[in-house]
């Protein structure tokens, strides 16, 4: 029964839930707000994405006439809870160890699509033809982009196993462990085409520039969230916040999960501050100096570039081991 609590604990608050969001819509502020300065303009207020969700949260949720209602009112809850469930499982350097159970690298792996599977069901039930397009979009760069989240993962749970005499670890825990013990991946020569393979991935996830076909308001008009509103859109926006901490942590994690002396306040800073890093250097940047690719053109960059830099790291471990 503890066990349940302290889950429950981990999903709902820490790191997980309050924290999460918080963190997460604090990270879209920051980047809105580079994002913009970059262009040279002022930009929001770095709290704007809490003000919309507190607007959102008080407007009216219109449904599509035409639309599947059912399915429609629950893909915004269904990544929202999927998000939660795999904050949960992702530690906090110095904080929270995670679940510390062998496989939760490959349960990550499962938890992770859950965002694109709700926009692909959002866009589906809508009734909307930009909706449809949207959809597909996002079901066609999800199998580009996951390929190399896969050989990246791969290559951090041979490098750990390997290093530990075993064949591959796929324990954050032991990753963690493995890296305060022999050095940080961003430092290790044989990772850092893994790390550059992660540093690709990010933006098709977060559905940002260069990738950002599936939501192009300039094309799709938001896509499948064109007919969301009020709680519905609050509701993906406070999911697409969770995902952000989500893949910014697991970079951290997987690459580079230093702590700091200080206690738990100092790390739990410090563990924002490198995800705030990571996310300016790999979206924020890279959102302000390019332009969106074709979808034909993003899902050939994703089986070519990243893929190819993440098996480099794969050969490298087996070659050095």
């Amino acid at each position: 029964m503890p066990d349940v609590f302290s889950y429950t604990f981990h999903m709902l608050i820490f790191p997980g839930g309050i924290f999460a969001l918080c963190l997460g819509l604090l990270l879209k502020g920051v980047d809105r707000k580079v994002f913009a300065r970059l262009q040279r303009r002022v930009g929001p207020p770095i709290m704007q994405p809490f003000f919309d969700i507190v607007k959102l949260g008080r407007k009216e949720s219109i449904l599509p006439a035409s639309g599947h209602t059912p399915v429609f009112r629950f893909a915004p809850i269904f990544g929202f809870m999927g998000m939660l469930l795999a904050l949960m499982v992702m530690p906090v350097p110095g904080v929270w160890n995670g679940a510390e159970s062998m496989g939760d690298m490959l349960m990550m792996l499962y938890l992770l699509p859950i965002p694109a599977i709700a926009l692909m069901l959002a866009g589906s039930s809508s009734s909307s033809p930009y909706g449809t397009l949207g959809s597909s979009r996002e079901m066609m760069l999800m199998f580009a982009y996951e390929i190399p989240l896969l050989a990246v993962i791969l290559a951090v749970a041979f490098k750990v196993g390997l290093g530990n005499g075993g064949i591959a670890e796929f324990s954050f825990a032991k990753v963690v462990e493995y890296q305060q013990v022999h050095g940080l991946f961003i430092f290790d020569w044989t990772m850092l085409p893994a790390f550059f393979a992660y540093l690709l991935f990010l933006p098709g996830t977060l559905g940002t520039a260069p990738f950002d076909l599936v939501e192009a308001e300039t094309e799709l008009l938001e896509g499948p969230l064109l007919e969301y509103s009020g709680p519905g859109l609050a509701m993906f926006s406070l999911c697409s916040a969770l995902k952000m901490v989500l893949v910014m942590g697991l970079g951290v994690v997987l690459f580079f999960p230093g702590t700091v002396p200080g206690g738990w306040i100092a790390n739990i800073v410090w563990f924002g501050v490198k995800c705030m890093l990571l996310m300016l250097f790999s979206i924020t940047l890279v959102r302000a100096a390019t332009g969106r690719l074709r979808a034909d053109q993003s899902f050939r960059f994703y089986l070519k570039y990243p893929s190819m830099f993440a098996y480099a790291s794969l050969a490298l471990i087996f070659i050095i081991h």
